[in-house]
């Protein structure tokens, strides 16, 4: 068993991009800057952003964190939106979700401009990437995955049976067709899905991403499957994957852990995603 490292790898790609930052800093090019918006007190919330803003910090990207009251109307936020649309510095923007209940995240989402949609959640990013055009600003967590999947020297994903359980917008639906670009056979489960258990035993490659705490179990795996564990659980202060890391890693020939494993590469790859919009690459 091979453990998938998200740490070491986010670290390469954070170095690279900070490479590239000080190379448009030498011809006197100004930073890539990334915007992050933030409404109300969520303390996860809080947590990712304050992360997101430090990795900014330690690549050179310019930020600008944007804190917004819970009771923000619809109508403001999309004026903040509006003013980073048509800020020359900013070539990111996010927004933290969850957002507080009275706010559409859909149409919030959807105001922010598709050249600066790094977390590539807009319909016309997600579009592309059905399409099979993978250069453009594509979701930042299948992406990291990918990535990871890539670092496999001896595996090729045509012809492998891959199951994604969860389909979100966010990991579940882009991950799978990122899977299906690269001719694997893909199944998409979720909660209600008959006879789940076989499914997933047929499964040379499994990405859970359902947001239940150990779901995944030994009995579940092939001897020699790819495990790569999307969920992030806390349960008494302590973190859990989708995964029984323990017992699964006994059968799986390469798996990531959690913490440290799906989630650096995600905020890795916004910063990717923050370049390839400076760079006008995300068009």
């Amino acid at each position: 068993m091979t453990i998938l490292d998200g740490k070491k790898h986010s670290e390469e790609i954070l170095n690279d991009i900070k490479n590239q930052v000080e190379e448009l800093e030498k011809i006197g090019k100004r930073k890539p800057g990334l915007a992050v918006i933030i409404v109300g007190e969520n303390p996860a919330s809080k947590i990712y952003v304050n992360s997101k803003v430090k990795a900014c910090e330690k690549v050179g990207i310019y930020s600008e964190k944007i804190t917004l009251p819970e009771n923000i109307t619809q109508e403001e936020i999309l004026k903040e939106i509006d003013k980073l649309n048509n800020s020359e510095k900013i070539d990111g923007i996010l927004v933290q979700l969850p957002l507080p209940k009275h706010l559409d995240e859909e149409k919030i989402c959807n105001a922010i401009s598709t050249k600066k949609d790094v977390d590539g959640f807009k319909a016309e990013n997600l579009g592309k990437l059905v399409l099979g055009k993978e250069e453009g600003l594509v979701p930042c967590t299948p992406q990291g995955i990918m990535y990871l999947l890539d670092t496999i020297k001896d595996i090729n994903l045509y012809g492998m049976n891959a199951v994604v359980i969860g389909r979100s917008n966010i990991v579940g639906k882009p991950i799978a067709s990122f899977l299906i670009n690269r001719g694997a056979t893909t199944v998409v489960c979720n909660s209600k899905t008959k006879n789940i258990e076989e499914i997933i035993k047929e499964a040379d490659i499994i990405i859970a991403a359902l947001g239940k705490a150990k779901f995944v179990t030994e009995n579940m795996v092939k001897e020699g499957a790819i495990v790569i564990d999307v969920g992030i659980n806390r349960i008494d202060g302590k973190l859990y994957g989708d995964v029984d890391f323990e017992n699964v890693s006994k059968k799986s020939s390469y798996i990531t852990p959690v913490p440290g494993g799906v989630g650096p590469m995600t905020i890795a790859m916004l910063l990717n995603n923050t370049i390839k919009a400076y760079k006008g690459k995300g068009v």
